[in-house]
């Protein structure tokens, strides 16, 4: 009897093993398959705003003739935004992709910043409806591309502690589970900016 005993727990504990093994590959596959989908969102978000610059540029050139250098900054610069272009694909996203992408889309953000600062000298600019509306939705876009990037942040975060987490390690090792990096502030953002008055 005992003959037969240790072949039926050996059979036993490898059926078990693959088992976990399987659900573990499984958990890995759903948390990083959640981050692409919110990568998805961040892309989604960032494309709004650029689909937006063209009608906004638009609107502006209409009353500032002589801000030619500042428009077309914005118009550089968000050829420069929509170049990079990450997938989250097996490994493919990587933190030198992340950082070209965060540094394209700030570039942006900061022609877009002067354009508006420019606007300032156009009262009848300030008072264009079609330029109120436009404005509107770009300071919501903006506030749904941070919302996004943390969302993502959020997932890619957690999928990021799984694969690292003992025993899923080692599952996460076997298949190729790599890490995702993250958004990150800019540099100098942890200065407080300076008002003067």
């Amino acid at each position: 009897m005992k003959k037969y005993l240790v072949p039926i727990i050996i059979v036993l504990l490898v059926v078990a093993s693959l088992k976990w093994g399987v659900g573990v590959n499984n958990m890995l596959i759903e948390k990083r398959g959640n981050a692409r989908v919110q990568w998805a969102n961040v892309e989604s978000s960032y494309q709004r705003r650029a689909d937006l610059i063209p009608n906004l540029v638009a609107t502006v050139k209409g009353y500032a003739n002589h801000e030619k250098e500042t428009l077309e900054a914005v118009i550089k610069a968000r050829a420069e935004a929509t170049k990079p272009e990450i997938t989250i694909e097996k490994g493919a996203i990587t933190p030198e992709n992340m950082a070209q992408f965060q540094q394209a889309q700030q570039g942006l953000s900061g022609a877009l910043s002067r354009l508006l600062v420019s606007v300032e000298r156009y009262p009848e600019l300030k008072a264009d409806r079609s330029f109120l509306e436009l404005q509107s939705q770009l300071e919501g876009t903006e506030n749904r591309i941070n919302v996004e990037r943390n969302k993502f942040n959020t997932l890619a975060g957690n999928y990021n502690i799984i694969i690292e987490k003992i025993p899923t390690n080692v599952i996460a090792n076997l298949r190729n589970f790599n890490e995702m990096p993250l958004f990150k502030s800019e540099k100098g953002s942890e200065i407080a900016p300076k008002v003067a008055f």
